[in-house]
């Protein structure tokens, strides 16, 4: 078979001690959303929903700081419209998507089909962009969070100033994290529960805490918030006791906190992680799509819940200038720059418990980064390889964890290791996604005939927010495209790189074809195929080429010949199983297949043949009249071309020995 072939040339190459240590575990071998079904070791929901979390919830140590640089003493209300925006907006729209993937496949596989052919790949290699650019910045921007807080941290003041280098030390955490994937990384979900829990406990006490301070011990606080809403002055718009143009401008600040609404993409791709119920199957997982939207409902409410009241202490209780960022070429901001709610935690419970709160919040933004990194080592092995855009070393993790590492130490010194610097480029990933998922689900509703105006709705507002992030802070959309690009050009030269591999998985004939075949075998001849671009498809047609081709072959009479018909399909797909069906016509033996490329089909059914007949089989093939260069460039975009030496070509690659391989012959 075609698959025997591909095994034999693998079995002679000898890589070495280095390159076996790089290429060592494959991608489908690690535990994680992109397996196989019966590969995963389940957890109930609420486990998995504290892997997700490390994400999701990890945004608090950023999240306050941030919304109170972009909008003020306005920043509880703008994150008010947020929380709205999450529960009544990304939850139903997620709660859709499990229900239409829940083996992990996430929004993007549910937009894969609405383009066909290279539409459709061009499509998906964008979205692709975005998802690399959401997850490179969640690595960089949690670990120079990380940093802020290892920095501000008064024992480190004392007794480790070294650690005060912003740039290095966020490398040396990301190179950290890279190390971790380099030695084997397994979904932690017991760690992540526990980091999880610690860190959610830290948060309500200080939280809580701040609510006491704000209602009980310091209530004229929230009246003096109130007034320096209504006499707020935001980009050149005054509010003037306003309380509706309040409203309007929150409605146009709150796209600058959408780091807030980041881990629903994630809590759809763990779903395969996710324990589902008695009587659950693969075609119908209705328990773990339940315990799914158990998850996000619990999550978007315990951070809805927080992000509100964190928001409302902070901008009441920190002055407003110890939020301020560092001025250009210095990293000396506010005292709760990047670090709000740490701030308050040193403040209330002075520094054992700010020290603790800080490796809380550090260990939760690292792991943050870990569970990015499982995101970005998921994508090439969902898509490029079947795409054909990625090379074979790809699928193994360590070269791609160097890749990634590597970016990431870019992107931190590109970026001055500055979480505000950074949110730009990762609210402009989190809402492209969501707003693909938006569409997604407005598009499935309404193909099925349902309610489909509020989804509709609900996509428009995210497309609003994508597009004001993206007017507001143009960054994250020029990060974004340099991952766009580099996928793109690097998917496309992978593909014409791959092109000649042999890209047929296996070989099916039908009851007729393999009664051809086993004709062959009991005459014990010369297997003799005929390549034919199927014209009128009538006896008179093969009568021709049969005949034409013993001419100028000098094919024995006694030989039967087989006539190969191979229809192009889809072109833009990569590899698949090659059906292959058996037409008589008047006594002439037709075997017809269709194949996204011609000459590698041809080659993978002559090699099918000599692996199950024994013999090295013959194919006959015409001249092609034409420009060599210009049926190179058809082959690599369309699948077909001059057929003959691609399949020589093709051939050649997958068997060394020109003994072992199939005879190719032009003439006419």
């Amino acid at each position: 078979m075609a698959e025997t072939a591909v095994r034999r040339v693998e079995k002679q190459r000898q890589p070495g001690a280095l390159k076996r240590w790089l290429l060592k575990g494959r991608l489908q071998e690690m535990e994680g959303p992109h397996e196989r079904e019966g590969q995963h070791h389940q957890h109930p929901w609420w486990m998995v929903m504290c892997l997700t979390g490390v994400d999701y919830f990890s945004t608090l140590g950023y999240q306050p700081g941030i919304a109170f640089l972009a909008a003020g003493a306005l920043s509880p209300i703008a994150t008010l419209i947020l929380v709205l925006l999450t529960l009544f907006g990304a939850l139903p729209i997620y709660n859709r998507v499990a229900s239409e993937s829940p083996h992990g496949e996430g929004s993007i596989s549910m937009l894969e089909h609405l383009l066909a052919r290279w539409k459709g790949k061009l499509f998906v290699l964008v979205l692709l962009g975005f998802v690399a650019t959401d997850f490179v910045i969640t690595i960089t921007l949690s670990a120079a969070d990380a940093t802020a807080h290892v920095i501000e941290n008064p024992f480190v003041h004392a007794y480790a100033p070294f650690l005060s280098h912003r740039i290095a030390v966020t490398i040396v955490l990301v190179g950290l994290l890279g190390a971790v994937f380099l030695k084997g990384f397994k979904e932690a979900i017991g760690l992540a529960v526990v980091l999880v829990g610690a860190y959610l406990l830290l948060n309500v006490v200080v939280v809580g805490r701040g609510l006491f301070e704000l209602f009980v011990l310091h209530p004229e606080a929230l009246p003096r918030w109130y007034q320096a809403v209504l006499s707020a002055e935001v980009g050149g718009i005054s509010v003037n006791g306003n309380f509706f143009l309040v409203i309007g401008i929150a409605l146009l600040l709150f796209p600058k906190l959408a780091l807030g609404l980041s881990g629903f993409e994630t809590g759809v791709a763990v779903m395969p992680l996710v324990q589902g119920e008695r009587g659950d199957t693969h075609e119908n997982p209705q328990g773990r799509i339940r315990n799914t939207r158990k998850l996000l409902l619990t999550a978007a409410l315990i951070m809805s819940v927080l992000l509100i009241t964190s928001s409302l202490v902070t901008s009441t209780l920190i002055p407003a200038h110890e939020f301020a960022a560092p001025p250009p070429g210095s990293h000396e901001g506010g005292q709760a720059y990047g670090r709000a709610l740490a701030y308050l935690a040193y403040h209330f419970f002075g520094n054992i418990f700010g020290t603790v709160y800080d490796i809380s919040t550090i260990s939760i933004l690292w792991f943050a980064g870990a569970s990015a990194m499982a995101g970005l080592l998921n994508i090439v092995p969902r898509y490029l390889p079947r795409y054909g855009m990625a090379p074979d070393w790809a699928l193994a993790q360590r070269p791609l964890v160097l890749i990634y590492t590597l970016v990431a130490f870019t992107v931190t010194v590109l970026f001055d290791a500055d979480v505000e610097k950074q949110g730009g480029a990762y609210a402009t990933g989190v809402l492209v996604l969501m707003s693909s998922a938006a569409i997604a689900v407005a598009l499935s509703v309404w193909r099925r005939g349902r309610r489909w105006v509020p989804f509709v709705l609900i996509a428009v507002v995210f497309l609003y927010t994508t597009t004001q992030n993206v007017h507001e802070r143009p960054e994250g959309i020029k990060i974004a495209s340099f991952f766009i690009l580099t996928i793109v050009a690097t998917s496309f030269l992978s593909r014409v790189w791959r092109t000649t591999e042999l890209r047929v998985e296996s070989v099916e004939l039908d009851g007729v074809a393999g009664e051809f075949l086993q004709d062959l075998i009991e005459k014990n001849c010369e297997i003799r195929i005929v390549a034919n671009r199927r014209d009128t498809g009538d006896a008179s047609e093969y009568r021709f080429k049969e005949r034409e081709k013993r001419v100028d072959n000098h094919i024995p009479t006694r030989d039967p010949v087989l006539f190969l018909e191979v229809t192009l399909g889809d072109a833009s797909e990569f590899s698949g199983t090659l059906k292959v069906r058996g037409v008589d016509v008047d006594g002439y033996r037709i075997l017809r297949t269709e194949s996204p490329a011609v000459p590698n089909a041809i080659a993978a059914f002559l090699l099918h043949l000599r692996d199950t007949t024994g013999k090295i089989p013959h194919v006959y093939f015409g001249w092609s009249e034409g420009n060599p260069l210009k049926y190179l460039l058809k082959y690599i975009a369309f699948g077909e071309g001059d057929t003959a030496p691609t399949t020589h070509e093709v051939l050649r690659q997958v068997e060394d020995d020109p003994e072992q391989r199939p005879a190719v012959h032009v003439g006419g």
